[in-house]
């Protein structure tokens, strides 16, 4: 594809129809506010299952393919500073079949991962209580995200505050209780080396979230300097947040403990005699996965959004409030089908599955940065190269059950392009079939603008 020119993009961010209100440190926090705590408090335990405290080498393994996909990411959100992410990417760079499969890919996982994060707000609150809680969160979050993006990162900012708070109480209580040992950690290979990658693939669906930052590439104030600095600062002190929880965690109630729990910090705490502190551990462990759901459902439904736009989705969802300047009716959707999910799905299978197609997401993302010339690369091709094969052997090294289930919402969201696609050469669907013409026309005048 030309760069520059009437059909390439430009160093200067397109007009936009939505506001450009965030900041590098408003991109950063909610970079921040996707990460921290889905790792922590939801896959610490199915990772210590899966290989002991291996998973220590599995974190490291999950941080260094995070950080080829964040230099992908970055740069193309860079060249494309627009809502959409991988969906625009891989559409601008690859064609439109792997734009939709990465957005449409993008959509199902990150519902799942929605879904994943309510029912955890709801174990940590009250398990008794766990689905109605988790509905109740959907909803009063989707009416914070339907005000404003700048009401999303100021309430963002809130909820880390808290985590982090709580979690420095964990790693005091898991130090300082007396019972933290390094004969508590056990074989770091007890698991093998597929244990091990099984890990880093669920430790990954934890780091996903600096893209979130590129899904609202039409709402960051100077996007093309922004974004490719917000988002390694924040994949950066979520990996030394992550690291310092887990290890702290291991030494004090090893991993058997770990992998058994539903609550595995709140064990963690519970190991030593500062048990009085576990209840400040589940209020983080309620207040991360809260703002995990707001940042999710914000990135989901600009993909959405972008998705309708390109009338690869109902168009009705491509509607931009006149006031709160979102696309409300993108936000709404996603939030109602959320929170469908939050009475159907298992926290654990939820995590497998949105891995498994957040992986096939960000590998399209590094095929993308692939084929940027060097002048808008400037980070190594290798890097790209790296994070693909990366992102191949975790997706194929998760549960079986996840990579089957994967595998089927993928084929399905492939076929129904394929279909469409048909249907359209054939005359049956007109203007509204993928890679129409008055489609590409949009994409040229920038940020899916029409007249």
């Amino acid at each position: 594809m030309a760069e520059g020119g009437v059909g390439g993009p430009t160093d200067e961010a397109p007009a936009t129809r939505l506001a450009r209100r965030l900041g590098f440190s408003d991109a950063v926090i909610i970079g921040l506010g996707s990460m921290i705590g889905a790792g922590v408090f939801a896959a610490l335990g199915p990772a210590a299952a899966a290989a002991g405290s291996g998973l220590l080498i599995g974190l490291v393994v999950a941080a260094a393919v995070a950080y080829c996909n964040a230099t992908s990411s970055a740069r193309l959100a860079a060249v494309y500073p627009r809502s959409g992410g991988t969906y625009v990417y891989g559409r601008e760079r690859l064609g439109d079949f792997w734009g939709y499969l990465a957005g449409w890919g993008f959509v199902v996982g990150k519902t799942a991962s929605c879904a994943a994060m309510a029912l955890t707000f709801g174990a940590y609150t009250a398990p008794g209580w766990q689905r109605p809680l988790a509905v109740a969160a959907v909803v009063a979050l989707a009416a914070v995200n339907y005000r404003g993006v700048r009401k999303t990162a100021g309430v963002t900012r809130l909820i880390i505050g808290i985590v982090l708070a709580s979690l420095a109480a964990v790693v005091v209580a898991a130090l300082l209780g007396g019972t933290a040992s390094g004969d508590n950690l056990g074989s770091l290979t007890v698991g093998g080396a597929r244990g091990v990658l099984e890990a880093a693939g669920l430790l990954f669906f934890a780091f996903a979230g600096y893209a979130r930052i590129a899904t609202l590439g039409e709402e960051v104030v100077d996007p093309a300097r922004t974004i490719p600095r917000a988002i390694p600062t924040a994949l950066g002190i979520a990996l030394v947040v992550y690291g310092a929880v887990a290890v702290a965690a291991l030494l004090a109630a090893g991993p058997s403990a770990l992998a058994g729990s539903t609550a595995p910090l709140a064990t963690s705490a519970r190991a030593g005699s500062l048990e009085w502190l576990a209840p400040a551990v589940r209020v983080g462990g309620a207040v991360a996965t809260l703002g995990v759901l707001l940042s999710l459902v914000a990135g989901v439904s600009r993909t959405v959004f972008a998705m309708a736009a390109d009338r690869e989705l109902p168009r009705w969802l491509d509607v931009v409030h006149p006031r709160h300047k979102v696309p409300h009716r993108a936000e709404m959707a996603v939030a109602t089908l959320v929170a469908a999910l939050v009475l159907l799905c298992d926290l654990r299978s939820a995590i497998g599955f949105s891995s498994f197609t957040v992986l096939t997401y960000y590998a399209i993302t590094n095929a993308s940065a692939w084929t940027l010339p060097t002048e808008r690369r400037r980070r190594p091709r290798l890097l790209a190269a790296a994070g693909a094969l990366g992102c191949a052997v975790l997706a194929f090294t998760l549960p079986p059950p996840s990579v089957v289930l994967g595998t089927v919402a993928l084929s399905v969201g492939a076929g129904a392009w394929l279909l469409q696609a048909t249907l359209a050469r054939r005359g049956g669907r007109g203007g509204s079939r993928p890679g129409c013409q008055e489609c590409q026309r949009d994409r040229r005048g920038g940020a899916f603008a029409r007249a």
